[in-house]
């Protein structure tokens, strides 16, 4: 008992503090902390054990169980939402708006996406895997969810450059964009921008973001015999993309830090709450789950179903009213997610960045 409650305690502060280091500097590094709520509850079990057999040795689980404790905020939220008006942000990677799907039926069909995106009315929308197509009217996204005027957008390809059709991110905003920008890209699939709001006399930096994916095929990730067949591959592409994370979020990390703005991070993380990318982001600004939502707050829309990759983040100066996963949209690989900020503390102050 004595060996066992050590091991798993020395294995488990390691894990804790495994999300710290960055796996640019360890390989594989990345991929461990995921078991950090196994330990947690392997921790729990051999606590209780040494409770009811009244062994001095229950100091290790117990010890770890409060090292870990964070973690436990990360993974569940128990608040309950304010209700009221205010600034309402939305996230969601929208897979290309199903676009595979229409693209071989009539060009006059307009998928149901765009007509859910635009019956949210939220103030600032952020998009990813966005699809724009200026040839046909009905997969016109920045026309349809501009709704002719009503939103303000500003789009940035991730491949080399902007033709008649292009895949990036979107912000959309009813408040006006005075400036905007690229953060990074890979000429592929994932990248990075941000634009400066005019919000009641203040200004917001609104950044959305799909960071480095898994880079497993989503034909693998339909089923689980997929993942076990191909493990190997797996594993090595999970690593990969760990790695590549890790460069994409100090490069963020580095710019939230110097934005003369207070900000509001959005977008697909592809990445666990127990990980470099999510505890180097939380070491700046708030996650609007942990602080107003409910539940458990899963956002993957596949047989991984118990992951959380989609966040919003937001600076201390910003008071969170309430926070939902929209679980009901089925659009996506991925649920949108939603928070509502209160506005009305914009009016009299300026928010220190």
């Amino acid at each position: 008992m004595r060996f066992l409650v050590s091991v798993v305690f020395f294995v488990s502060v390691l894990l804790f503090f495994g999300v710290n280091i960055s796996p640019e500097q360890l390989s594989y590094a990345g991929l461990v902390p995921v078991l950090i709520p196994v330990f947690l509850l392997i921790n729990f079990v051999l606590l209780v054990i040494l409770v009811l057999l009244k062994r001095k040795l229950l100091i290790l689980p117990l010890v770890a169980i409060l090292l870990g404790w964070r973690f436990v905020g990360v993974s569940m939220a128990w608040n309950s939402p304010v209700e009221g008006k205010g600034l309402s942000v939305m996230s969601y990677n929208a897979h290309m708006f199903n676009y595979e799907k229409y693209k071989a039926r009539d060009p006059k069909v307009t998928p149901n996406i765009y007509n859910w995106i635009r019956e949210q009315d939220s103030d600032i929308i952020g998009i990813q895997e966005f699809y724009q197509d200026n040839t046909t009217p009905s997969r016109n996204a920045i026309k349809l969810i501009g709704q002719e005027g009503k939103y303000h957008c500003s789009a940035h390809s991730v491949e080399e450059r902007k033709g008649k059709r292009f895949f990036g991110l979107a912000v959309f905003s009813k408040y006006p964009i005075i400036n905007e920008g690229k953060l990074f890209d890979n000429r592929k699939t994932n990248g990075a921008m941000f634009v400066d709001l005019k919000i009641k006399g203040d200004t917001i930096r609104v950044y959305n973001v799909h960071l480095e994916s898994m880079s497993i095929p989503a034909d693998q990730l339909d089923n689980i015999d997929g993942i076990k067949e191909n493990y190997r591959k797996t594993w090595r592409r999970l690593n990969r993309g760990v790695v590549n994370r890790a460069s994409q979020v100090d490069l963020l990390a580095a710019h939230i830090k110097n934005s003369p703005h207070p900000s509001i991070l959005l977008g697909d993380f592809n990445d666990v709450p127990y990980s470099y990318t999510y505890f180097t982001i939380r070491s700046l600004l708030e996650n609007s789950f942990e602080t107003a939502g409910k539940g458990f707050g899963f956002t993957f829309n596949k047989v991984l179903f118990f992951l959380r990759i989609d966040n919003i983040f937001y600076h201390p100066s910003l008071a969170p009213l309430r926070f939902n996963t929209l679980r009901e949209v089925d659009y996506s690989d991925h649920y949108p997610i939603k928070a509502v900020f209160q506005l009305e503390p914009l009016v009299d102050r300026t928010l220190a960045p």
